[in-house]
């Protein structure tokens, strides 16, 4: 018989020896991991079938949120930072990645107001649309869910308040050049505290004769801008909500001279913590990554890179401290097709770009703290909204 040759006896018994070397070394790993302790800063989570993630203790909730959208900014983006920075980013300092998938229910290639919509309400929309879905329907934001459960609830940007990013936060409208129409939005929920551009759009408006600005005042905000005081001169009531504009309609870009990004998030953390014992929600957008793509000027997407990169150091330290905090920081699109070319080097970067629109790359995401595990992968854009309500038990 065949199998009583010597050499299929030699063969068969050292397969043998494979095969319980291999069950060993899989059993000592097995073992290994089970007995590791979990990264204390991303709580493991119970995932394998693809339903609801569910925490494994209540502990591992996190009680604030803290979402950072930096406008256009793709992985060049955030490599031509890092390289202009001396090779240093505090987005190193992650240690959960992955990736969304940027497409509007329209196009391939997403605008930011469908892109946040995506973010904000978990809907995939038309780009163009601000918090309504493919029929122009409401859809309810985080934002707004925040609110009715009780959490503090804040946005900062580097742009007007009512441009894309920010309104589909806090708006619902067809289109994102309604921009009078979204500042009214405003005064239909109670958000805690905003500070950005767009003074104009409140108290000069052509649609109407309304002067939101003293609307706000008159729901006991305390409401102040650039020409009347320096942000950081403003004397904030724990019992005010707090609005501040910037400039009167774009703020500056960071090269110009407008420094506000870091310190408006410092305050709103401090302001959002002490406003409300149930936690809070914070969106901060490094709003002009997007502008220095669309202007192809590399030297615009390095700076307003860095500015952001700074601020995501002073979350990360809080969320530090805190304990309590989960940081996400995304962004909605990449803008420029932007790349690196050969040549380069740590100080002295040659770049080019194939378009002054944006592109359909894929988007990094990073997380930190409590629930952070949640969002490494590959998945849909919409799927931060429901990851972020996940974690949060929503």
């Amino acid at each position: 018989m065949f199998n009583d040759h010597p050499y299929f006896e030699q063969t068969f018994f050292y397969k043998q020896h494979l095969d319980m070397k291999y069950i060993l070394f899989w059993l000592v790993l097995a073992i290994s991991l089970g007995c590791a302790k979990p990264d204390p800063q991303v709580p493991p989570v119970a995932e394998a079938t693809g339903k609801m993630v569910k925490l494994e203790s209540s502990f591992e909730r996190p009680k604030n949120i803290i979402l950072l959208i930096g406008d256009g900014m793709g992985l060049t983006q955030i490599s031509a930072g890092l390289y202009a920075n001396n090779n240093r980013l505090n987005l190193e300092k992650f240690r959960i990645i992955g990736l969304h998938k940027s497409y509007s229910g329209s196009d391939l290639v997403t605008d930011s107001a469908a892109g946040a919509t995506a973010f904000a309400s978990g809907v995939k929309t038309y780009n163009g649309a601000i918090g309504v879905d493919m029929d122009t329907m409401p859809v309810k934001t985080i934002l707004e869910e925040a609110e009715d459960r009780g959490l503090a609830t804040g946005m900062v940007a580097t742009s007007t308040i009512v441009h894309a990013t920010p309104a589909s936060f806090i708006a619902h409208q067809k289109n994102r050049k309604m921009y009078e129409e979204i500042a009214a939005d405003f005064l239909d929920t109670e958000i805690d505290f905003f500070v950005g551009g767009g003074k104009k759009y409140f108290d000069r408006r052509n649609s109407d004769t309304r002067n939101l600005y003293a609307e706000l005042e008159a729901k006991d905000y305390y409401v102040s801008d650039y020409f009347r005081e320096d942000l950081i001169q403003c004397k904030i009531s724990k019992g005010k909500n707090f609005a501040y504009f910037t400039a009167d309609d774009d703020p500056l870009p960071v090269a110009q001279g407008r420094d506000y990004l870091f310190a408006a998030s410092k305050m709103a953390l401090a302001f959002l913590r002490g406003h409300s014992d149930n936690g809070f929600f914070l969106m901060i957008e490094g709003s002009q990554i997007d502008w220095g793509g669309h202007a192809n000027e590399s030297n615009y997407i390095i700076s307003e890179m860095i500015d952001f990169d700074r601020t995501i150091g002073e979350v990360l330290k809080f969320a530090e401290r805190d304990g309590q905090t989960l940081v996400i920081v995304t962004a909605d699109h990449e803008t420029g097709g932007y790349s690196i070319l050969p040549g380069s080097r740590m100080d002295s970067l040659a770049t080019a770009f194939t378009t002054d629109y944006h592109t359909a790359d894929l988007i990094p995401v990073f997380a930190y703290g409590p629930g952070a595990r949640v969002f490494g992968g590959i998945y849909e854009n919409t799927a931060i909204y429901r990851k972020m309500k996940r974690v949060m038990g929503w």
